[in-house]
């Protein structure tokens, strides 16, 4: 733009030795509007139409085959690279003690599943050794999680309840007897369910992974995500209640679920199994002190103190010498089937009634990878692809439950363990899933006298970390009370209404938050700081000055169809300008002056008396306004004379006559909003109140273009690029510069 505009900026200003003395910004330059912008800013030609645009998208080359071959495998990044002898070693140890963690996690989420334990092993091994190819993440520890566990769980128990397995007493044994409940047979039903919807969850993952859907864990907001964690954590704990307690119930899913658990279990709880009491809490003891000598030294150790693998080993060997399950009635493991299974198709006729929670499971456990994985991204100085990771996450669900997993992400707990013993890349996951492989190939038997009751304890130790989520509610009550409700809603609809249900109310309820903020949104009156070219909020800064008949009203909110009418209604509100009760006083004015000079005179013409502020007020007699304005002027300029008729001046309504919109907080405004606009520019002209609109961005103006915002009426030199310019040109009206002068 060429335009006779002078920048000058002290010498002395950047020179390091008058560290002191502040930048100066001076800049000289005419007002601009933006009929003066479009005349001399010129846009660059696209050329590039849709057919040319896809043609490049689509065109392959060598080098746009090695980047999508690249991102689709991102071992090929950095495996060809290793620094062996730097990170070897540390991945070694690290794989080693994330393996031994993974171990008895892997069996007691399987529990959480509803599926027997050894299917916690295989999906510790086949998704792990797959991530390592496709993952972006060099920390995390994907696998077995008990939030995703847990609502697998529920879907099977639904889908495969225990009335659907009946059995004849005569032909039951040990829970069987109990329950009168066909347990193989239900536990086979369970695991096709569970298998199944692992499936539907990688199509799903892996589907949205190459539509670019990746921005979807956004709608996951960080309060809603701890909340439903924290409820997760509540349920996690019921349903383990009966395994610590050794009491035999029924599982519940669905609404209530929680409560009925825990009614079910109370009402059971004489027939508590005090063995499995004792032993239950002798390890959920010792868990917790090593889990807080690991917290305490974590400097000092230079590998944390396996406590899990220690309560398994221990557990075990305590139940076979002892005959526990014999001679105490202990509910054990039981049998785990050495080696692999073959792979198998899973039950297709099954899909149709898990869509909805299969989108939930695959949702939720993307929301927990993608988080870890950034956490430990932006702490080692590296990036990772949300979109690659819903691909690998998919790929790991769909293709391993041909191999008979169940849905799994990424571990806090594992990850933790991953990181702190000084793995570098994902060699550690590798190292992890060969050591579960070695104990389903080799020593799986070994784990069967393992009771029920030390896998709940672990269970419930490793939920710690997400109970400390509940010092969050005295935080957002201090910095957002909108966050807290997000929170609170989280926590109690998924509660009481299971996750699945608790999850939906959740994200509609933050979905909702935010229509409530755009749709009340903060405005304000901005005035002139002085010296400067700033404006702030009157109300809120003493040295903000308003200019004398100009309101500049800000509001921090795009304008749309849900807040336009708000918006307008604000606006009215804040300048104290109505154009409704500007005309209803001029009506109501005439009227009266009419009934004062009664209806003997000749019809009256109503002519306006224009000064610097615009607009009219009362009526006057004639012979007053005429002496008046004799004595400043000298004379009337056109008096309205007519022969028959009678002259009458009106003072001005309002003391405002300009009012600008600033436009520096909208982002975009759709075709109610712009119509909501223009209706009150032209109230405003009516009544001889100018508006115009500061701080538009380009994008926004392009908007405005398409939705034929500008006409004859509105025009765009009622557009100033800021608010300064608008202010100037309102205090000052004088005709802009023209194109010629200024070339």
């Amino acid at each position: 733009m060429s335009s006779p505009a002078a920048v000058t900026e002290p010498e002395d200003a950047a020179a390091p030795e008058d560290a002191e003395s502040p930048l100066m910004y001076q800049i000289e330059r005419p007002v601009y509007d933006e009929g003066f912008i479009r005349t001399n800013l010129h846009r660059k030609k696209n050329s590039r139409n849709l057919r040319k645009k896809l043609k490049e998208h689509f065109r392959c080359s060598s080098k746009k085959a090695k980047a999508a071959l690249f991102s689709f495998l991102p071992i090929l990044t950095w495996l060809p690279s290793y620094p062996v002898k730097e990170y070897l070693f540390s991945d070694v140890v690290s794989g080693l003690s994330t393996g031994v963690v993974q171990l008895p996690q892997g069996l007691a989420y399987a529990m959480l599943a509803a599926v027997p334990p050894v299917y916690g092993l295989y999906s510790s091994f086949y998704p792990v050794l797959l991530y390592t190819f496709f993952g972006t993440s060099r920390h995390i520890s994907v696998g077995t999680f008990a939030v995703i566990s847990l609502m697998i769980g529920g879907v099977a128990v639904r889908e495969a309840p225990d009335s659907m397995f009946p059995m004849a007493p005569s032909n039951a044994s040990n829970m069987s007897a109990v329950l009168g409940v066909d347990v193989e047979a239900r536990d086979a039903r369970r695991v096709q369910v569970a298998v199944v919807l692992t499936t539907l969850v990688g199509i799903i993952q892996f589907v949205l992974g190459l539509l670019r859907f990746g921005f979807v864990a956004i709608y996951l907001t960080e309060p809603l995500v701890r909340g439903f964690t924290t409820a997760a954590a509540v349920h996690v704990v019921v349903s383990q209640l009966k395994y610590l307690l050794g009491v035999k119930t029924q599982r519940f899913s669905g609404p209530l679920s929680a409560i009925y658990s825990i009614k079910a279990v109370l009402s059971d709880i004489t027939s508590t199994n005090v063995t499995t009491l004792i032993l239950g809490l002798a390890c959920l003891i010792f868990l917790y002190v090593i889990k807080d000598l690991n917290e305490r030294f974590k400097k000092k150790l230079p590998i944390p103190i396996p406590g899990e693998i220690i309560v398994v080993i221990v557990s075990t060997g305590v139940s076979f010498g002892l005959s526990l399950s014999q001679d105490y009635k202990v509910d054990v493991v039981g049998k785990i089937p050495t080696g692999l299974l073959p792979p198998s198709a899973p039950m297709f006729s099954l899909l149709p009634n898990l869509v909805t929670d299969a989108f939930a499971v695959a949702i939720v456990g993307f929301s927990m990878g993608i988080s870890l994985s950034k956490i430990f991204a932006l702490k080692h100085e590296y990036s990772v692809d949300g979109n690659q990771e819903l691909i690998a996450l998919g790929l790991c669900n769909f293709i391993s439950s041909f191999f008979q997993t169940f849905a799994i992400t990424c571990s806090m707990s594992r990850s933790l363990v991953q990181e702190s013993t000084g793995g570098k890349t994902q060699i550690a996951g590798l190292l992890a899933s060969l050591v579960v492989l070695l104990v389903v190939v080799a020593i799986g038997f070994v784990f069967q006298p393992l009771p029920q009751t030390a896998l709940a304890a672990i269970i419930m130790v490793n939920l710690l970390g997400m109970f400390k989520q509940f010092r969050d509610i005295p935080n957002l009550w201090r910095t957002s009370k909108i966050e807290l409700a997000i929170w609170l809603v989280a926590f109690v609809a998924s509660v009481l209404l299971g996750l699945d249900y608790g999850l939906l109310v959740a994200i509609t309820f933050g979905i909702l938050t935010v229509i409530y903020r755009t749709q009340s949104p903060k405005s304000s009156v901005l005035g002139h700081v002085p010296g400067t070219g700033l404006y702030c909020d009157v109300d809120e800064y003493e040295e903000a000055a308003e200019y004398e008949g100009i309101k500049i009203f800000h509001s921090n909110s795009s304008i749309y169809y849900a807040n336009s009418d708000l918006y307008v209604t604000s606006l009215k509100e804040k300048t104290g300008v109505n154009p409704e009760d500007l005309k209803a006083a001029r009506k109501a004015q005439k009227k009266q002056q009419q009934k004062a000079n009664g209806n003997h005179k000749p019809p009256l013409k109503l002519c306006a008396k224009y000064k610097e502020t615009g607009v009219t007020h009362e009526i006057l007699s004639p012979n007053h306004v005429v002496e008046e304005e004799e004595q400043r002027n000298g004379q009337i300029g056109d008096r309205c004379s007519e022969s028959e008729e009678e002259a009458i001046f009106l003072r001005p309504l309002s003391a405002v006559h300009s009012i600008v919109l600033d436009w520096t907080s909208v982002s975009f405004i759709d075709s109610v909003g712009a119509k909501a606009v223009k209706q009150v520019i032209k109230e405003y002209a009516t009544v001889d109140v100018k508006v115009v609109i500061a701080g538009c961005n380009r994008c926004l103006l392009s908007e405005l273009d398409n939705l034929r915002f500008f006409n004859e009426a509105v025009t765009p030199e009622i557009v100033f690029p800021t608010v300064h310019d608008a202010v100037l040109r309102c205090r000052h009206s004088k005709p802009r510069p023209s194109a010629a002068t200024n070339q």
